[in-house]
């Protein structure tokens, strides 16, 4: 029966040609907006965000509004190095995400003991603190002016920064796919097999003998660390780290996108930083006092009448497509 139920969970997750739609939409992108590289740059960063966010909810039922911790993490490690002389861009990421990922492992096991609502407002607290801790270091952090004026050596030496966006596009765009292919290696796994079976029922998991804890701080280390990645790209590609990499709002935004795109569906988070940063980019065009309320209308409409988020209208849809076509002589 776990073998059935584990291949049943797995061919959820074989690779279909219609993966390779967010590419070809980013290559098609690169060339017909030029001019809006910087925003392209912007949407994979927070997609990014939004991906290791849904590992937590979407896959291991571990729901946090202090996830922003992680990304302001990397994104200040990220400043930091910059700031002392480590300029090498790549070294960057990575060790930005391995200080957001012992952040993780070392909170984990504390953390994650609890669930539900009291889960829910300790990761709030701590990201409360954070940012607190974060505006009164002033003399490390720069406080409410942050890390202004950042600079990063070219990639491999050869690639430099502009403001035109172009190398920051291309590179967000590298990460985010080795972020992806990272994601999809955890739930195509055994290993996220037993994630969605704590999702789903914690303590049969531990009757049968599973390691719970382990497993949940696990994945929230390794959620944590492309949190960082995320937040790294934030600093290079703007070069600036503010105090709004660690507010609370940039997690309750990661988690709306998730929301918007589909929970637990992989390229739903994609999906929904997509759309909510092109949805929130014309919205301040239209009137910067009141996007929020573009924002708010469109979640709601999701929210009620689609299941599963936009993956899962659009899902809904084109099994209805086939199965209108299949019936017809």
């Amino acid at each position: 029966m776990i073998s059935i139920d584990s291949s049943r969970s797995l061919a959820r997750y074989r690779f279909s040609a219609w993966e390779l739609l967010p590419a070809a939409a980013a290559i098609a992108y690169f060339f017909v907006r030029p001019d809006y590289l910087s925003l392209g740059a912007g949407i994979f960063v927070t997609a990014i965000f939004a991906i290791s966010l849904d590992l937590l909810i979407g896959f291991a039922g571990i729901i946090t509004l202090g996830h922003s911790v992680f990304f302001g993490l990397g994104a200040y490690a990220a400043g930091l190095l910059a700031r002392s002389g480590w300029a090498e861009p790549i070294s960057v990421v990575l060790l930005s995400a391995a200080v957001a990922a012992l952040a993780a492992a070392v909170t984990g096991p504390f953390v994650l003991k609890l669930k539900g609502l009291p889960l829910i407002m300790v990761t709030l607290g701590i990201a409360a603190v954070a940012y607190e801790v974060a505006n009164k270091f002033d003399w490390l952090t720069g406080g409410h002016d942050g890390l202004p004026s950042l600079t990063y050596a070219p990639i491999f030496g050869l690639f430099r920064w502009s403001m035109y966006g172009t190398t920051g596009y291309v590179y967000s765009f590298i990460w985010l796919t080795v972020v992806i292919l990272v994601a999809r290696m955890v739930v195509c796994s055994s290993f996220g097999v037993a994630l969605q079976g704590i999702r789903q029922n914690a303590l049969r998991m531990r009757v049968i003998g599973a390691p719970v804890l382990l497993q949940s701080v696990i994945i929230y280390t390794i959620s944590a660390a492309l949190a960082g990645i995320g937040g790294a790209l934030y600093a290079q590609t703007n070069s600036f780290v503010g105090l709004d990499t660690l507010s609370i709002d940039q997690g309750v935004f990661a988690l709306a996108m998730v929301v918007l795109g589909g929970i637990g569906r992989l390229y739903g988070a994609l999906l929904g930083a997509v759309v909510y940063n092109l949805v929130q980019d014309s919205a301040q065009q239209w009137n910067p006092y009141y996007w929020m309320f573009a924002i708010g209308v469109m979640l709601v409409l999701v929210v009620r009448f689609g299941k599963g988020g936009l993956l899962g209208i659009a899902s809904d849809l084109g099994n209805r497509l086939l199965a209108r076509a299949g019936a017809r002589p």
